[in-house]
């Protein structure tokens, strides 16, 4: 009788040690796992989604409302002329492994990232650099080549995080970052953990740990959530479901928008797609509203150019694609396409693979047949962005204000423009804002009008969490779930 009481005595106390425990402790779903947890080493959206402002930090960063403050640099100073930037660095910061982080280290980041071999995803993001120079261990002079008034949106990216050069290279399966949380584990195929960095520099956070759990099936997901087993789902996989979380108590949605500019991409150097006049016919045949409805349940947002509604500086050309099937067949009669089939290659996410579904039947409503490949993640990395062998996909891009990327020949869907090229030179150079606004609504104007891609909707952040837990992002000014403000009430 005493050893059962002792027993039920000690579950209680174990039950009760687990409820406690569970308010400094959250399991975060994820649709994607990284293909690597190095943010300076890969494109994968996942990657940053793990460790941007958790486990690494760069010289700025992005605030909730996509602002941008300090992050390892607690101020900066701009030289008259705007190319020389002087990063002043928080005192007493050290790395995961306990060693200090100083001036070397990020001279170290931003050389290694802008170097000939650099393996950066973002390596546009350090090319105006000529010259970091460290003036102490707490001062860094970054020399430009040109004013860039950007620079401190650059260097808040997650491609742009400062490591240490004893870890750098290890960084992709052992991250080791100033955030205040450091690597603990990775299941690959189920789950990364992250726990509480005791030594961290800044406030501590809430969370003692955190689990990112990987689950790409929608079902699966909305289950887990159900079950308890996911406290939260930043981007909720399925949100033909958001209905009845919505009516229970239990949980609460978060609706917000994104960076993410989802479009039907196309390899402007393969033929048929070298043509502008096919490429617009594609891009006439596809019913973004039915897309939107289709594969987002009316989550989304239209667009006709590659930029974010939410900008001030967004321009609507939505009207100059639309959906008109009857100009699409006579521009591909215009275009001497009869019978065209062309390739589509499809990621894993269900914006791509339900979306796809939907293009394939509208195009061929217009006379393209499509043949469907669904790759994984990595699949696609390796086929379609590094090696360009696709002629359409379906993907959304979730760095912030990135039109940039279409000044890049070498990109993968290998537009080519000098005059796009130019007016992203000279934007780099401008600091006046009313200027810079002018050149970017250009910018927007270029790529539609020459009909680079089908632009087809802003990805909407719609997420699901327990209704106890505060602190999590409504938007998503960068692709991340920064849990440096997370906590659990009452």
């Amino acid at each position: 009788m005493f050893i059962r009481h002792m027993m039920a005595t000690a579950a209680l106390a174990l039950a009760a040690t687990g409820a406690l425990a569970a308010q400094d402790e959250i399991t975060i779903g994820m649709a994607l796992e990284p293909p690597n947890l190095d943010p300076t080493g890969g494109a994968a959206a996942a990657i940053d989604e793990v460790v941007y402002a958790n486990v690494f930090e760069g010289l700025t960063r992005f605030a909730p409302d996509g602002s941008i403050v300090p992050g390892l640099a607690e101020s900066w100073d701009i030289s008259e002329d705007g190319t020389v930037y002087t990063f002043h660095l928080h005192e007493g910061v050290t790395f995961h492994d306990g060693s200090a982080m100083d001036a070397e280290d990020v001279k170290f980041s931003l050389d290694r990232a802008r170097a000939e071999d650099s393996t950066n995803a973002q390596k546009a993001l350090f090319a105006g650099i000529t010259d970091v120079e460290v003036v102490d261990p707490l001062t860094v002079k970054v020399t430009l080549a040109n004013p860039d008034g950007a620079f401190p949106f650059k260097m808040a990216w997650g491609d742009a995080v400062i490591l240490a050069p004893e870890t750098a290279d290890e960084a992709a399966t052992k991250p080791i970052g100033t955030g205040p949380f450091a690597f603990s584990n990775w299941v690959q195929g189920d789950s990364v953990e992250i726990t509480r960095y005791d030594g961290y520099w800044g406030e501590a956070p809430a969370l003692a740990k955190a689990t990112f759990k990987f689950i790409s099936d929608p079902n699966a997901a909305f289950a887990a959530m159900m079950a308890g087993d996911v406290d939260a789902y930043p981007n909720f996989p399925a949100p033909e479901t958001l209905a009845q979380f919505e009516a229970n108590p239990m949980f609460k949605v978060i609706v917000g928008s994104t960076e993410g500019e989802t479009i039907l991409a196309m390899n402007n150097k393969a033929a048929p797609l070298d043509n502008v006049k096919v490429r617009e016919a594609i891009a006439h045949a596809i019913n973004r509203q039915e897309i939107i409805d289709g594969a987002m349940h009316g989550f989304g947002t239209p667009i006709g150019t590659h930029f974010a509604p939410h900008n001030p500086d967004y321009v609507d050309l939505t009207a100059q694609s639309a959906y008109d099937p009857e100009a699409a067949k006579a521009l591909l009669a215009e275009a001497g396409q009869t019978d065209l089939k062309l390739r589509l290659a499809l990621p894993p996410p269900s914006y791509a693979r339900r979306g796809g579904e939907i293009v394939a039947a509208e195009l061929r409503a217009v006379g393209i047949e499509t043949e469907i490949s669904n790759l994984e993640w990595a699949q696609w990395l390796e086929q379609v962005f590094k090696g360009k062998d696709f002629d359409l996909t379906i993907v959304s891009h979730t760095e912030p204000a990135d039109i940039n990327i279409y000044a890049r020949p070498d990109y993968y869907f290998q537009y080519d423009n000098p005059d796009f090229q130019a007016l992203m030179a000279e934007l780099d150079v401008t600091t006046d804002a009313a200027t810079r606004s002018e050149l970017l609504k250009s910018a927007q104007e270029m790529i539609a009008n020459d009909y680079v891609n089908a632009f087809l909707f802003q990805l909407a952040k719609a997420g699901v969490a327990n209704a106890k837990i505060e602190g999590l992002w409504e938007n998503t000014p960068t692709q991340a779930n920064d849990l440096t403000g997370v906590h659990w009430t009452d």
